[in-house]
């Protein structure tokens, strides 16, 4: 299936959840925060939060400084 995440467009196996997203495209899921069409999805809730074709998937990482 055929998705956007931040801002390309990438094909992904059916029944991808948000986690598996985070762990395909290789981040930490510790250390980031995924915005599925806008909405923030919690990171209690992406192992069973499903993609569907056509989303748009914004993943972000934290950075740490001072």
């Amino acid at each position: 299936m055929r998705i956007t995440v931040n801002g390309v467009c990438t094909d992904v196996p059916e029944g991808t959840t948000a986690e598996g997203l985070v762990e395909i495209v290789g981040m930490d899921p510790s250390r980031v925060a995924v915005e599925v069409d806008g909405d923030i999805c919690p990171r209690a809730r992406r192992g069973e939060t499903v993609l569907k074709e056509g989303q748009t998937v914004e993943i972000v990482g934290f950075v740490g400084g001072g």
